[in-house]
């Protein structure tokens, strides 16, 4: 019986693992087609980006009135909408220049251009929360921060589009942790709320960008906006985002918040390892260690950061178990 149950656990780690992995990659493939294929792209990254927005709020209204996933029915609130919309300002500004970045730079190097969203956590966890970087978890941002430096020096095909793009994508990134952080109370802690209000506000912020570069009369003269093919990728990719969502919890479900960091890592390494095999992209010897760099550095902050929580943690339960004692006794006297 304890047999099948651990055969049982050990299926359901496995499968969700792969689950995320093969939605995970398949989102950057799809999007690294829409924006850069010679036959299924089109030359507006802020209207694809915008109509996998309307994909995601179609997919979570749909979800939350049919019941399925304990996703929480379609529901806007006026005294939360512009309460939400910083929030969806730097959500807009972050996945936009992800697709920017994937759109001007190789796939192997994708991971690279945006590995300094961990110099920006720190450099936000100390200007904004006022919580300080300990000695060995800066020593492995300085390490990603080297890869970086070394990755754009070895890049065969390097673009300054791209890695601007990257830079400020990792930038965003980091903003959008601090910001959803605080905004999470508004929308009761709930990950599908928070990507609805999301999704639905930058549905419209996208308009502006979109009118702004000129992205209309390009779509409208692209010949493959009459390609079935083209808007069945254009859908997947949208739907891919909201399947995301269910892969990542059931991994962190299934496993712990520190093995799916483990598993994003080694992901971006397969991920990177498929680029180069799909795309037959060039790379140096010392462009691939720049890779193992940047992904052996996040990882070794991971693990850094994850022990020095457990201690503090620790911590914090032994003074609790201190003053019990003592509370304890006030109790007895009163």
């Amino acid at each position: 019986m304890d047999e099948e149950k651990g055969t049982t656990r050990s299926m359901k780690i496995l499968m969700s693992v792969a689950l995320y992995w093969v939605i995970s990659i398949s989102i950057v493939f799809v999007n690294k087609t829409l924006l850069s294929s010679p036959t299924n792209n089109i030359d507006a990254p802020s209207f694809i980006t915008w109509y996998q927005c309307v994909v995601t709020v179609a997919s979570v209204w749909f979800m939350g009135t049919m019941g399925i996933a304990n996703v929480p029915k379609f529901e806007l609130k006026r005294d939360v909408l512009p309460k939400i919309v910083p929030l969806s300002c730097v959500f807009t500004g972050m996945i936009l220049l992800n697709n920017l970045c994937l759109k001007y730079v190789e796939l192997s190097f994708y991971q690279i251009a945006r590995s300094l969203t961990i110099l920006f956590n720190v450099a936000f966890d100390w200007i904004v929360l006022g919580n300080r970087t300990s000695l060995k978890a800066f020593g492995c941002v300085l390490l990603v921060f080297f890869g970086f430096l070394l990755g754009n020096k070895e890049e065969v095909r390097w673009s300054v589009q791209g890695v601007a793009y990257g830079v400020s994508a990792s930038f965003f990134v980091a903003m959008n942790a601090i910001y959803v952080k605080k905004k999470y109370p508004l929308v009761d802690n709930d990950p599908w709320k928070i990507t609805l209000y999301n999704n639905f506000i930058s549905s419209f912020l996208f308009f502006p960008i979109m009118f702004g570069f000129g992205e209309p009369k390009i779509v409208m003269q692209s010949p493959n906006i009459y390609r079935s093919e083209f808007w069945v990728l254009m859908t997947f990719g949208g739907a891919l985002g909201v399947l995301i969502s269910f892969a990542t919890a059931a991994q962190i479900k299934y496993t712990s918040p520190l093995t799916h960091n483990i598993s994003a890592t080694a992901k971006a390494a397969a991920q990177t390892v498929l680029g180069l095999m799909w795309y037959k992209n060039p790379i140096t010897p010392l462009g691939g260690l720049s890779v193992g760099i940047v992904l052996g550095g996040s990882l070794l902050y991971t693990l850094i950061r994850r022990s020095e929580m457990q201690a503090k943690d620790k911590e914090a339960k032994a003074v609790v178990e201190e003053k019990q004692p003592a509370i304890e006794e006030k109790k007895i006297a009163s």
